[in-house]
């Protein structure tokens, strides 16, 4: 029989919890903490009491829905970080108890780890080969990482400030757009022109990226025309999320593609929130064509922050320490 694990996700303003059985995912819910809507952003406290709320319901139902019982758990995988400090805590807490109460291993998972171990989720899709070479986007992460097994990863180059899901959003506030800013851009730059407008692209070192001047040059720019035409914003609305857009795709995947060249590698992924970005999944597909590479891209369901991707990593830890009880179970290795 599989493995089966329960997960925990709750690392940011979402409470996830999934079961899988090996590699397959039997459930994976999500509940969306709404309450962040009117302060146009994550409110670290707020989010916290959420998950509180939230944590014991989401688990029980995920549970219901993959037909298992609790007892029938062979282990217990929960976010460990990066993340909100509290709501890791709940997460991480109620993870706990539930493994002193059942006498079954803790599996402690590496939030970007997951993102990109969430290709190996069998749902039907190819499996990558090692090494592989993936590009992580998220709201506060982007990564350019080599993935050389399962529990080992080498990061190549990062953002030095502002990731780009954090791009999308602050541009979006910077516009009047609700939040999440990222999926109200992807979706009015559906009806815009992408080469409308221009940005200056930042020139940083290596694999690295920067994204603060984007946010600035934005901002200026629209200080500028909005003195010329108070109404500017709301009249190419669409194509200022297209330009933009196309500059963040754009430059994220200059330097994936540079990075995947130099390392040598066929097979590439995107993942993490962003990678549910149409235009970015779009073009990442076509870069991989023409330079006949493989390309892997998450179902939508498991882009954004989800419990299946926690325990897919949990499922590779425990096949590497099959250990029983409470024993410590070693985390993957993580160069940077």
């Amino acid at each position: 029989m599989e493995t089966r694990i329960l997960a925990i996700e709750s690392s940011c303003d979402d409470t996830s919890a999934a079961v899988l059985s090996g590699a397959r995912v039997l459930s994976n819910l999500v509940a969306n903490q709404k309450v962040h809507e009117q302060y146009g952003g994550v409110v670290p406290e707020l989010a916290s009491r959420e998950h509180q709320k939230s944590i014991l319901p989401v688990v029980q139902q995920s549970l219901k829905q993959a037909g298992i019982k609790l007892e029938e758990i062979d282990a217990i995988a929960y976010t460990r970080g990066p993340g909100l400090l509290g709501s890791l805590l709940v997460g991480g807490s109620f993870a706990k108890g539930l493994s002193l109460a059942l006498n079954k291993p803790l599996l402690e998972v590496h939030h970007m780890q997951a993102h990109i171990l969430a290709h190996w989720i069998e749902d039907g899709s190819d499996i990558p080969e090692f090494p592989f070479l993936n590009l992580t986007v998220s709201g506060g992460h982007t990564q350019i990482v080599r993935v050389n097994s399962p529990t080992e990863f080498v990061e190549l180059g990062s953002t030095l400030d502002d990731a780009a899901g954090e791009a999308f959003d602050k541009v979006a506030k910077i516009m009047g757009l609700p939040y999440p800013g990222g999926p109200v851009v992807d979706r009015l730059a559906k009806e815009g022109n992408p080469d409308a407008l221009s940005f200056t692209r930042s020139n940083v070192p290596l694999y690295n990226y920067s994204f603060s001047g984007l946010k600035t040059g934005v901002l200026n720019f629209l200080k500028k025309e909005l003195k010329k035409d108070p109404d500017f914003i709301e009249k190419r609305k669409e194509d200022i999320c297209a330009s933009v857009q196309r500059h963040i795709v754009d430059y994220l995947l200059a330097i994936f593609e540079e990075a995947a060249k130099k390392e040598g590698i066929q097979h590439l992924g995107i993942a993490g929130g962003v990678s549910a970005n149409s235009e970015l999944r779009s073009s990442f597909e076509k870069m991989c064509t023409r330079n006949s590479w493989k390309a892997f891209v998450p179902k939508f369901e498991f882009c954004t922050d989800n419990a299946a991707m926690i325990g897919i990593a949990g499922h590779f830890l425990f096949q590497e320490n099959r250990l029983s009880g409470l024993e410590s179970v070693p985390k993957a290795r993580f160069a940077i």
